[in-house]
């Protein structure tokens, strides 16, 4: 979707269910018949007693997503066919639109949050800080986000025009953008002194591994003698993703391997050696979750290169997704990963190498210069003192 999804993705890694575990057929909550006749008195009290009008599909939406609440685990639960659909866009990193985020203020402007480099409206000269006046003529102020989006990503190569009001400009500015597939940005990447590749993953979304290799083309182009991977604040993302770039990474062998509650081992290899063969730091950091820990784990059980900064979330558990017939779906823990070397890291975390605090006076991350961000300048001598 255009304006991207504002959820982060704390897992290991999402997959489908390749076949359900247990019987159905076993006593569960909507068979007994103290809970059916409580939903029955609720709904009579609902129909007696609540003032505006019920919507049935509404009401059948929450009695699922409270199944997987009353798990009481965060990263279960249920998506309606809308949600779903969101989820699959934000997880693969790959959409239908001009490459931009929208956000609707409380004066129901819609500001431009985000303008994705490379994408069509940042080649057609729209900035991030924007307001959207109007799309083709029709005014957006009463407009919610998702009436807002339709206007726009309605049709493949349609050519819509935003009315843009800017900071500094006294009149409107119009824009012409042809929508396009999009791939949102997940890997940054430049090149620092001394021949110090640099290259940033904020997610693991299913664009990664091409993103994550071309950064690696480009600066092996540039002369990269020395490289730092920075993971801090990455909250994860796809498993297939992390291991597709950690195949770029890794000599032939194991890159994790998850459990489920059977005992049931599944192991994810790289299948060719691709071990990286320089200096190497990984920066993490206490926001460095899941699909983080699993390329930090495999860099450090594999002596590759030096880990460094605070010690990760500890998010070692993976979920599965099993879509419905309706286009709705739930997302299940269904078992733990361990890195190469075995380490269950699920509510312990990855122990940097070297430690380094940063400094929080400088603001958040993305507000660090690099003239001050101390992990990264730990990095950087770290990776001096290697001939």
């Amino acid at each position: 979707m255009l304006c991207g999804i504002l959820l982060s993705i704390l897992l290991a890694g999402a997959f489908i269910f390749g076949r359900w575990i247990g019987s159905r057929a076993q006593p569960n909550v909507l068979t007994d018949s103290r809970h059916v006749e409580k939903i029955k008195d609720l709904e009579y009290l609902i129909d007696k007693y609540y003032l505006e009008e019920k919507d049935e599909d509404s009401l059948a939406e929450g009695v699922y997503a409270g199944l997987l609440y009353g798990l009481g685990d965060p990263y279960s639960r249920y998506y309606t066919a809308e949600e779903y659909e969101e989820e699959t866009v934000e997880s693969e990193g790959n959409y239908m639109g001009i490459g931009v985020l929208i956000q609707k203020d409380e004066n129901e402007a819609a500001n431009i949050e985000e303008c994705y480099k490379g994408g069509p409206a940042d080649l057609a000269g729209i900035l991030a800080g924007d307001e959207i006046v109007a799309i083709d003529g029709v005014d957006i102020f009463e407009k919610n986000i998702t009436e807002t989006v339709e206007l726009i990503k309605s049709e493949l190569e349609k050519t819509v025009v935003l009315s843009i009001r800017r900071e500094g400009e006294v009149e409107l500015l119009e824009f012409s953008v042809t929508v396009d597939h999009v791939k949102i940005p997940s890997v940054e990447y430049e090149m620092l002194e001394n021949q110090v590749g640099y290259i940033r993953i904020t997610e693991f979304k299913g664009v990664t591994p091409e993103q994550y290799e071309n950064a690696l083309r480009e600066l092996d182009r540039q002369g990269m003698e020395k490289l730092i991977v920075d993971l801090r604040n990455n909250p994860g993302g796809l498993l297939s993703s992390v291991c597709d770039v950690l195949q770029q990474m890794l000599p032939e062998g194991l890159i994790v391997y998850t459990e489920d509650k059977y005992g049931e081992r599944e192991e994810y290899t790289c299948e060719n050696d691709h071990a990286f063969d320089r200096p190497l730091v990984v920066l993490v950091n206490e926001n460095s979750a899941s699909a983080s820990e699993i390329f930090a784990g495999a860099i450090q059980d594999y002596g590759l290169g030096t880990i460094v900064g605070k010690t990760t979330y500890g998010k070692g558990i993976v979920q599965a997704i099993k879509e419905f017939w309706d286009g709705s779906a739930i997302k299940l823990t269904v078992s733990k990963y361990f890195t190469p070397k075995g380490q269950d890291i699920h509510e312990v975390g990855i122990k940097p190498d070297v430690e380094v605090d940063q400094d929080l006076e400088v603001g958040g991350l993305d507000d660090v210069p690099h003239e001050k961000d101390t992990q990264l300048l730990r990095a950087l001598e770290i990776l001096a003192d290697i001939n």
